[in-house]
């Protein structure tokens, strides 16, 4: 399988995705947004990966090149290739659904616990995920799903965790694909956002809480795996948004 991702900054990249992909012995390339827009085709690969910012999705005229992000995400969608989104590419994926982006009432910045919804059971991808499980967030926007996007995971801070859409397009605002290194990076370069708030965590209580990330990386290869199923089932939907 042919993996593409779309890196926003660059102190949030793929980490334990690109480890997946190596383990499998599958393609994996990249554009870096900070540096260029030049995006494949979508007969070039055959998953996309939406990686996470510090940016908001409505945030164009700071950054232009969300423009063109949008544009290629919703071809890719309508092409019915497999889409990840993180954190951002998550917010992102909900606007090309139609959905509605805006600031959350909480920030939820470090390891905090998300529950599954029923409607998740009925999920493909979902429904063998753990009812309750602690991921890492770092996160302040939120966003409303089209009645056609299902919602899979809520949390007390956040009532939108996960979607999915369609069978083939699923949203994280958490990060199942994070190591030490990278949580560090985030601490190191958007230290700024961590302020006092319910769901806030200081630096020590993130790094003291590391022990999560084993689990975290085995949802994140259980969902990966289900999705390269699913990529080489002989008969899926063809989506028009």
């Amino acid at each position: 399988m042919r993996i593409h991702y779309l890196q926003h900054v660059p102190f949030e990249s793929p980490e334990r995705i690109s480890d997946w992909v190596k383990d499998k012995g599958y393609e994996l390339t990249g554009t870096l947004l900070y540096e260029s827009t030049h995006f494949p085709l979508q007969s070039e690969f055959d998953m996309l990966v939406i990686l996470g910012g510090p940016m908001g999705v409505y945030d164009e005229e700071k950054f232009p090149w969300l423009v063109h992000e949008k544009a290629f995400i919703k071809e890719t969608i309508r092409q019915s290739k497999m889409v990840l989104g993180i954190c951002l590419g998550a917010q992102l994926i909900a606007e090309a659904l139609g959905g509605k982006v805006y600031r959350n009432q909480y920030k939820e910045i470090g390891w905090h616990p998300v529950k599954m919804t029923e409607e998740s059971q009925n999920s493909v991808v979902f429904k063998q995920f753990p009812q309750e499980y602690v991921p890492f967030h770092w996160h302040g926007d939120t966003f409303e799903l089209p009645d056609e996007v299902k919602t899979a995971a809520i949390s007390l801070g956040c009532a939108n965790q996960a979607f999915e859409y369609n069978g083939h397009v699923i949203g994280l605002q958490f990060h199942l694909e994070s190591s030490n290194d990278s949580i560090l990076k985030l601490i190191e370069h958007c230290g700024d956002e961590i302020e006092p708030g319910t769901y806030v965590q200081l630096p020590d209580q993130m790094m003291d809480q590391t022990s999560y990330l084993a689990h975290s990386n085995t949802i994140l290869v259980h969902l990966l795996d289900t999705l390269d199923k699913n990529n080489r089932a002989p008969n899926k939907g063809q989506d028009l948004v």
